[in-house]
């Protein structure tokens, strides 16, 4: 049996790309700067910057700074919360565990109402002053605290600054050209997804294709942040990069749209499929224009003036069209802009979010019960290792309460603090203590370090492990100043924070999260409230907004494991938005006649009727298709341009509305046998 593991090839060192090597070596090279440097400077416990260097090892520039500014925010604040808490409470330690179980409470609900950058920045005031005011319960001198304060905060900054210090010795990936590539990936992705749901049969593929297109596009706008922060260029054209994602929003709702439509068309021409496959072609070529794609559409064209079916579908094909070239015309402007060229795009509103305020608040109250449990189990049994249980107890409470697997994520901790466990008793008391220098233990360190970098690269499955390895190894080596070699100590420590991370992880079994369909009933009724708001005459949220809102619902449940809460919410987002485009156009919609306009704004108001919060009201329901199927009719007939104008989209909000048809009653949040595609 040959050894083939041992080849040089089938090493980690010897299977790393120059990009791998590149990213090992800057992260490893950061974090031994940061012990370092804040050894030098003579921090108690300078492992913490290392740490923080971990902490913003991203491999491109403006995730490391983005994720470097909430770091500092959060640490500077977490640091003011710790001052003011453990400066008047410290003397009282119920009083003092009460104040620290609501500030963490306060941080892990307010995290929960941002995202990205906003939403980090609160989870590390939360645990940063977790870090700073623990440690202090077995103290009586308050004038301690504001030593320790000011040196975890430099700690922190050290960390940052030496990753950023890397970053720019070994840059990493641009994240400019990351986010351009995307856009141009999903603008070609978009063909494929029309070109699979222009079909009149209904697969569960197509779903599937729905569902992750969706959360793709939202996927680019946290790489948008990203190259904000990286490059000047990406800060100016940063209004046209969100436009894009919006543009991009609306080709995915229009190809929904235009399916409705085909499976509602009773008498759809035989040629139209090759037309439009030739039309997907075309629009997929580099050169495409308005005038070689308006040849395609003029062989669409309807032949019948009262063929209003047809012409609602030319209509909203020609759009669709349109909206994808003028995006790759402005995918193609930001890409070969220069600083100084004025681009100016259309406005368009930020992406908009919904905060699941009751899971916010379920999480805050789970917090605030961990850490007041143990804290009052460490007042009672007077345990001096109590500190690292309440702060391995504070971080994992305010992380992971916004995982969408909370158990998988503490299970990994354990395992992962297990092996630490392990693995720092042998360096800490088989090779720390014999030698007298810190170059010497950054000898054994780098290479250490840089092997556990390539690891995670190359063994995807395993890449959560190894980070927390790499991120928690500092705290459980403990590289003080001066060195510390107590093994009663170290194994009570040790104990301390798996007993806190077990404590955190029976408080999620006992709180439990609120399961995916209950979280898609609560996104289901938020949808229905946007739809009612759309109704209204004075919207709260502009038809873009509105869009984003029910996209952000979608992604939600993204990665849910309930197949038919994700389903339910994908089909209920999918009608009520198609439902509400077509209300916007009918608004925008303008007659000559004075008749047609009082129609118009009578099939609007058929609408207010049919839903509520609760759920679809049939009955209005029905009586509100018979309308607009009457309506439509008879306007088909109609001698004027606008009335057959004004039947087409009628027939489009028919086409979009019928779908209710299929929805559960009121109070029944879904039924898998009830299928709304």
């Amino acid at each position: 049996m040959k050894a083939d593991w041992l080849a040089w090839r089938n090493t980690p060192w010897g299977k790393a790309n120059p990009g791998q090597w590149r990213y090992a070596l800057r992260n490893s090279i950061a974090m031994c700067l940061a012990l370092t440097i804040a050894y030098c400077l003579e921090l108690d416990e300078p492992y913490w910057a290392m740490t923080s260097a971990a902490v913003v090892s991203f491999p491109t520039v403006g995730s490391v700074i983005s994720k470097s500014l909430g770091r500092i925010a959060g640490s500077l604040l977490g640091a003011c919360a710790s001052l003011i808490i453990a400066g008047h409470t410290l003397n009282d330690p119920w009083f003092f565990t009460f104040a620290m179980a609501a500030w963490l409470a306060l941080c892990t609900w307010a995290a929960s109402q941002f995202m990205n950058n906003a939403a980090y920045a609160f989870q590390l005031a939360g645990y940063t002053a977790a870090i700073i005011a623990f440690p202090l319960v077995n103290t009586v001198e308050t004038t301690e605290l504001w030593d320790i304060a000011q040196a975890r905060v430099c700690e922190v900054i050290v960390g940052i600054l030496c990753g950023g210090f890397m970053m720019m010795v070994l840059p990493g990936n641009s994240d400019g050209s990351t986010l351009l590539n995307a856009l141009k990936t999903m603008q070609t992705r978009l063909l494929e997804h029309a070109s699979l749901l222009w079909q009149q049969e209904t697969t569960d593929t197509i779903r599937t294709a729905h569902e992750g297109l969706i959360g793709q596009i939202l996927t680019l706008n946290v790489l948008r942040i990203q190259a904000f922060w990286s490059h000047y260029r990406f800060r100016r054209h940063n209004t046209l990069l969100n436009y894009l994602l919006h543009q991009q929003l609306r080709l995915t709702s229009l190809i929904s749209g235009l399916r409705r439509l085909l499976l509602n068309w009773p008498d759809v021409p035989p040629t139209l499929w090759s037309h439009l496959q030739a039309l997907l072609q075309e629009l997929a070529h580099p050169q495409a224009t308005r005038y070689s794609v308006a040849k395609i559409l003029a062989q669409l064209y309807p032949t019948r003036a009262d063929d209003f079916r047809h012409h609602a579908f030319w209509q909203r094909l020609r759009d669709f069209c349109w909206v994808y070239l003028d995006s790759a015309r402005w995918l193609h402007e930001v890409e070969d802009g220069t600083p100084q060229r004025a681009i100016s795009p259309p406005a368009a509103p930020a992406f908009t979010r919904h905060a699941d305020n009751r899971e916010a608040l379920w999480s805050a109250l789970r917090t605030f019960c961990i850490i007041t449990l143990i804290g009052a189990w460490c007042i009672s049994t007077q345990w001096e290792a109590g500190s690292g249980a309440l702060t391995l107890a504070a971080i994992s409470s305010v992380l992971y309460s916004a995982s969408p697997s909370p158990y998988n994520s503490l299970t990994l901790l354990l395992r992962t603090l297990v092996l630490l466990s392990l693995f720092s008793f042998a360096v800490k008391f088989g090779l720390m203590v014999q030698i007298t220098d810190l170059w010497q233990f950054l000898l054994f360190l780098l290479p250490l370090l840089t092997t556990m970098q390539l690891m995670k690269l190359q063994q995807p499955k395993l890449a959560g492990l190894w980070g927390q390895l790499i991120v928690f190894m500092g705290s459980f080596i403990a590289v003080t100043n001066p060195p510390v070699y107590d093994f009663a100590d170290f194994l009570n420590d040790n104990l301390a924070k798996i007993a806190g991370v077990a404590l955190c992880w029976a408080a999620f079994a006992v709180l439990r999260p609120g399961s995916d369909q209950r979280k898609g009933r609560r996104h289901i009724r938020s949808l229905r409230r946007g739809f009612i708001d759309q109704l209204s005459q004075h919207p709260y949220h502009s038809e873009n907004a509105f869009e984003s809102l029910v996209y952000h619902h979608i992604s939600q449940l993204s990665n849910s494991k309930e197949e038919s809460a994700r389903r339910w919410l994908l089909r209920w987002g999918v009608v009520l938005l198609n439902c509400s485009h077509v209300v916007w156009q009918l608004r925008e919609w303008e007659a000559r006649s004075d008749p047609l306009t009082l129609v118009r704004d009578n099939c609007i108001a058929t609408l207010r009727e049919v839903m509520s919060e609760r759920g679809v009201q049939q009955r209005p329901l029905a009586a509100a298709l018979n309308e607009l199927e009457r309506v439509y009719t008879t306007l088909a007939r109609h001698h004027q341009p606008d009335a057959r104008r004004l039947a087409q989209l009628i027939w489009r909000l028919w086409c979009s509305l019928s779908q209710l048809e299929q929805a559960p009653p009121p109070g029944n949040p879904g039924d898998s046998a009830t299928r709304l595609t």
